[in-house]
């Protein structure tokens, strides 16, 4: 992608399409900051419209032509078709329409970005980089494609020079942004619904890197991650500035004594000769370790006091849907994670291996994304599920996507490696399943990208009454 970028000041009164959206919902919350004149529609009501209402916003539920009116400027984002009626009468009145991502990069003109990409991880790497940057002072704007647990907000238009942002890879977009900081948390195949093939998907990261380069910034790269660390290495030959971090023993930035807890991870950082630590986490899970290593990278390249940084990693209290604990009934407890590819899964249920009572067991309530990824990665999910002791696979949340002929959740819970498995067509039948196989001492994962957050509560209900 290589539009030119429009600064914000510029784009006169915005009108988003789907301004709910964890995505849209940010930017348009920092043009609100910023005095820009914002309209948008929902398909329903929400307490992000909610506030964003109460911050200005005029915001009509549901989709209409004459919502447009009055717009100069309309954003879209990849999930909104063709058809939809507001699209529609934009372009037959002639009206500029972006890209999320387009309108993201015009607020991003006058700072220094850092844009956090990868497979999987960002949304915690981005919390946990804006945290640690608002512990140094820094008071950074930032986007994120989630909530941070402690604020209860996505997006902020800070006094800062430093812009943080989610730089999404689903559909290339992330390509528009000109980071003088880039991250990578790792790199595998997803999203072949846009990509089509692996070489792309990597090309793609490739480009990022030199982006990054291109404006003599830095690569951060995981280097425990085969796909990230290829492509950081081949962005280090072609002569950007690469820091590798993870417990490879080459990192530039080296995690070390890592110590898994019921808590909280622990670990140490090595950065030019000198370890730092321990420091603790309130997240499980060694993907979390190199999530806050990853943040602490940014801060020590925008030239910020480590020892600040790190109190700030110590400080985060987590970002919601991300291994988040939505309560607890009956001695059993209930997590919510929005992991929705096979490496994700396999994460959070690893840790909540690490988290569950002893003698408890793991129990997992999953509901596939998307047609495309659940056809592409059956085997990779019932891998990955097969982590749990007792499994309920959802039917698919179809999200932006048409239904394949065949494919449903049975197709991933015929993959489980053990008995202990049920594919539940009915969504309302999962609740009172899981209810009834729980004991005290057990964790519940909800788990998937889409509505499967809703029987979290729910369950915690059932459990108490």
């Amino acid at each position: 992608m290589t539009e030119a970028i429009v600064p914000a000041a510029e784009l006169g009164r915005v009108h988003f399409i789907g301004i709910g959206g964890a995505g849209m919902s940010g930017i348009a919350r920092i043009m609100l900051m910023r005095g820009m004149t914002v309209t948008g529609s929902d398909a329903k009501d929400s307490s992000v419209v909610t506030t964003l209402r109460a911050q200005g916003a005029e915001v009509e539920i549901g989709q209409r032509a004459e919502n447009v009116t009055g717009a100069d400027t309309v954003v879209v984002s990849s999930a909104i078709r063709e058809t939809n009626p507001e699209l529609a009468a934009a372009r037959a009145a002639g009206l500029r329409i972006i890209h999320r991502s387009q309108a993201l990069a015009s607020l991003m003109t006058d700072r220094r970005t850092v844009a956090i990409a990868g497979t999987h991880g960002k949304t915690t790497t981005t919390s946990m980089t804006t945290v640690v940057l608002q512990a140094c002072g820094a008071d950074p704007s930032f986007v994120i494609g989630g909530v941070l647990t402690a604020t209860g907000t996505n997006a902020h238009d800070g006094t800062g020079d430093v812009f943080v942002a989610e730089a999404d890879e689903s559909d290339g977009s992330f390509l528009l942004y000109e980071p003088a900081v880039g991250v990578i948390t790792n790199v595998e195949a997803d999203h072949l619904d846009h990509y089509g093939t692996w070489e792309a998907v990597r090309q793609a990261f490739v480009d990022f890197c030199s982006r990054v380069a291109e404006r003599g910034g830095t690569v951060i790269v995981c280097a425990d991650d085969p796909g990230s660390r290829e492509i950081g290495e081949h962005a280090r030959a072609e002569g950007a500035r690469v820091l590798l971090y993870g417990q490879a023993e080459d990192a530039d930035a080296r995690i070390v004594g890592i110590r898994p807890g019921r808590t909280g991870a622990e670990f140490s950082l090595v950065l030019d000769g000198t370890e730092h630590g321990p420091i603790r986490l309130r997240q499980p899970g060694e993907y979390n370790a190199a999530n806050a290593a990853a943040a602490l990278c940014v801060a020590a390249e925008l030239g910020f006091p480590l020892s600040d940084a790190i109190l700030g990693v110590e400080s985060f209290g987590g970002t919601r849907r991300r291994f988040e604990l939505r309560g607890t009934g009956s001695g059993v407890r209930v997590y919510d994670d929005y992991a929705h590819h096979p490496t994700e899964v396999a994460a959070v249920l690893t840790a909540a291996r690490e988290v569950v009572d002893p003698g408890g067991r793991v129990h997992v309530i999953f509901q596939p994304h998307l047609f495309s990824r659940t056809q592409n990665f059956k085997a990779e999910f019932g891998r990955a599920l097969g982590i749990a002791d007792d499994v309920v696979v959802l039917d698919v949340f179809p999200a932006r996507e048409d239904p394949i002929p065949g494919v449903t959740g049975a197709l991933i819970a015929a993959e489980v490696p053990h008995e202990d498995v049920v594919f539940l067509a009915s969504f309302a039948d999962a609740v009172p399943y899981v209810r009834e196989r729980v004991r005290p001492g057990d964790v519940v994962i909800t788990a998937g990208a889409g509505d499967v957050t809703l029987l979290g509560p729910e369950l915690v209900a059932a459990l108490e009454a």
